[in-house]
C-alpha cells in the first residue's frame, strides 16, 4: 500500500474510473445483457465509492486497476446472487473479469486485450445505434463508455442535469424496447453503422473544440474522450477503415492547436495570431500518420477533406506560408460532398485569403440570406473582417456589433469586442 495525500486518492480514482469504467461496464453489459445497463453502471459506481472510502485511510493498493476490477467483480457476483434471473451468469462474470485483470498485468500482450476491445466497441455501437436520437447517442456514449457522470455531461453541453438524465432514460428504454443487441454489426452492416459512431465522436470533439456557449471555448475532456474513442475504433480489425483514420487524423490536427486557441485576455485566438511553437508536434505527427492510413481504399469522405485542410495548416511553420490555393481546392471538393452553408462560408474565407477580400466578399454574399446562418456569429464577423481589410472601418464595426448580438461563447464574445474596439478607436 502506498502513502496518500489528501488530494491524491480522489484524483487517482477519477483517473482510473474515467479510463476503466467504460471497459468494466461494457463487460458487465455483455454478461448481464443490454436490458441491465443500469445494473452494470451501479456495480462499477459502487467500486468507485469503495475505493474513495478505503484508500484514503488504508492507502492506495500496489495495483489500483486490479483492485478496482476485483471489487467490481465481487459487487457483480453479489448482485447475481440477488437476481434470480441472472444467477447462472456467475461463471461468466468470473471469466470475464479474470481476462480484464490479466490485461492490467500484461498491457503489452498482443492478444490480451482482444475480448476487452470487442466489448468496448460493442458498447459504442449499441450506444450509437441510429434508432437512438443523436443528442441521446452522445450522452449515452459519454456515460457508459467514457465514464462521465450525468452532471459532467450536463455541464459540458450547458444543459440542465434533469434534461440529460431524461435523454439517458429514453435511450436505455429504447434499447430495451427495440431489442438492440450488444454485438458488433455484421460485415454487411458495418460501414453504415460505423457512420453513426463516427458522427457521435465528431460531435463530441467539436463541442469540446469550440463550445457553442459558456465561459470556456475549449473543453479538453470532451476532445480527449473523442480522440480516445477514435483510437479505439482504428485498433479493431472490423472498424480499421480509411474513414476512421481520416476522422482521427482530423481530431489530432485540431487537438494539436488546443493550447493556443485562447489568447492571454481569454479571447478566441485566430490561426494568424497563434504561437505555432506551442502546437503539439507529437499530435501533429500522429495526425499525418493517420492521414496517410486514410488514403487506402476507394471511399472518400468529408473527414478525408477536412483532415487534409487541417494538415495544410499543420504543415505551415508560419501563417504566411499557408497553402491557401490548396485549401481552396479542398474546399471546392468539400462543398460538392456537402453543400452546407457553414462549409460554404469557410470556403469564402479561404478564397479571401487566397484571392483577396473582394473575391471573398463575393462568395460570402452567396450564403448571406441562408436561414441556417441567421444567428451564426461567424457570418457577420467574417464580413467585419473583410470590410476592415478593405479599410471600411465603419461597415466593419456594424458587422462586429451584429455578430455580438448572436449567440456565442464568452471567449468568442471577447474576441468580437476586441475587433470592434480596433475599428472604432482609429
Amino acid at each position: 500500500m502506498a502513502e496518500v495525500s489528501d488530494n491524491k486518492v480522489p484524483a487517482l480514482v477519477d483517473h482510473l474510473f474515467r479510463h476503466q469504467a467504460g471497459q468494466m461496464i461494457a463487460t458487465l453489459v455483455r454478461v448481464f445483457g443490454p436490458r441491465h445497463i443500469d445494473l452494470a453502471e451501479e456495480v462499477v459506481q459502487e467500486a468507485l465509492v469503495k475505493a474513495l472510502q478505503l484508500w484514503s485511510y488504508r492507502g492506495i493498493p500496489d495495483n489500483p486497476s486490479a483492485w478496482l476490477i476485483q471489487v467490481a467483480k465481487n459487487n457483480a457476483l453479489d448482485r447475481l446472487r440477488r437476481e434470480a434471473s441472472l444467477q447462472e451468469k456467475s461463471e461468466e462474470i468470473i471469466r470475464a473479469f479474470a481476462a480484464q485483470e490479466a490485461l492490467t498485468h500484461q498491457r503489452a500482450g498482443a492478444g490480451a486485450g482482444n475480448e476487452a476491445l470487442d466489448d468496448s466497441l460493442a458498447m459504442v455501437f449499441m450506444a450509437c445505434h441510429p434508432a437512438i436520437a443523436r443528442e441521446a447517442r452522445v450522452a449515452l456514449t459519454l456515460k457508459t463508455v467514457g465514464g462521465f457522470g450525468t452532471g459532467e455531461i450536463a455541464r459540458a453541453f450547458l444543459a440542465r442535469e434533469p434534461t440529460i438524465a431524461q435523454r439517458l432514460v429514453r435511450a436505455k428504454r429504447l434499447i430495451r424496447d427495440e431489442g438492440i443487441t450488444f454485438e458488433l454489426p455484421s460485415a454487411k452492416e458495418m460501414s453504415a453503422r460505423l457512420d453513426s459512431v463516427l458522427e457521435v465522436i465528431y460531435l463530441m470533439f467539436n463541442e469540446g473544440y469550440a463550445a457553442h456557449s459558456g465561459e470556456n471555448l475549449v473543453r479538453a475532456d470532451l476532445c480527449e474522450e473523442a480522440i480516445r474513442l477514435g483510437s479505439l475504433i482504428v485498433r479493431h480489425r472490423a472498424t480499421n477503415l480509411p474513414k476512421s483514420h481520416a476522422l482521427l487524423s482530423l481530431m489530432l490536427f485540431q487537438a494539436a492547436r488546443l493550447a493556443t486557441r485562447v489568447g492571454a485576455g481569454g479571447e478566441l485566438s485566430l490561426l494568424s495570431e497563434q504561437d505555432r511553437t506551442r502546437w503539439d508536434r507529437r499530435l501533429m505527427a500522429m495526425g499525418f500518420h493517420h492521414l496517410d492510413r486514410s488514403a487506402a481504399g476507394q471511399e472518400f469522405t468529408e473527414y478525408h477533406l477536412q483532415a487534409a485542410i487541417a494538415s495544410c495548416h499543420a504543415a505551415a511553420t508560419r501563417y504566411e506560408l499557408t497553402n491557401w490555393e490548396q485549401i481552396v481546392r479542398l474546399y471546392d471538393l468539400l462543398v460538392e460532398l456537402n453543400p452546407s452553408p457553414v462549409i460554404a462560408l469557410n470556403r469564402a474565407v479561404a478564397i479571401a485569403k487566397h484571392r483577396g477580400a473582394v473575391a471573398g466578399m463575393h462568395e460570402v454574399e452567396k450564403v448571406l440570406e441562408h436561414p441556417a446562418l441567421r444567428q451564426y456569429y461567424l457570418l457577420p464577423a467574417t464580413l467585419g473582417e473583410l470590410w476592415q481589410e478593405l479599410g471600411e472601418n465603419h461597415k466593419a464595426a456594424d458587422h462586429f456589433r451584429q455578430a455580438l448580438r448572436c449567440s456565442c461563447s464568452e471567449p468568442e464574445r471577447r474576441f468580437l469586442q476586441k475587433k470592434l474596439a480596433a475599428v472604432t478607436n482609429q
